[in-house]
């Protein structure tokens, strides 16, 4: 399942929760909606991993928690702590990204 923030508390969901994947996005970004149904669909194979998109103009506290200079940026977090992350429009990208912290 895919969480779409709606308020800046990504620092809350990653305190929360074990390992948190992340696609940080905004609305005129064309490779953002690109990835999002890819995301989506590895959300649905990784249930013990909780996937958010952040929008990241609107929330910029969220935004500080990776390195994004572009969009879109895929970032990971486990046990409470940054772990990676990738600007990539690249789908394996992606899946490399998510195997490395789900497989520690």
């Amino acid at each position: 399942m895919v969480q779409e923030l709606t308020q800046d508390n990504l620092a809350e969901l990653v305190q929360n929760n074990e390992t948190v994947v992340v696609q940080y996005s905004a609305t005129w970004c064309g490779n953002c909606r690109i990835m999002k149904p890819k995301f989506k669909k590895l959300a649905g194979e990784n249930e013990n991993v909780v996937f958010v998109i952040a929008d990241a103009e609107k929330f910029p506290e969220s935004r500080k928690m990776a390195t994004v200079d572009n969009l879109p940026t895929f970032a990971t977090f486990k046990a409470g702590k940054f772990v990676n992350q990738v600007q990539t429009n690249k789908f394996e990208n992606l899946i490399e990204l998510v195997n490395e912290v789900t497989s520690n």
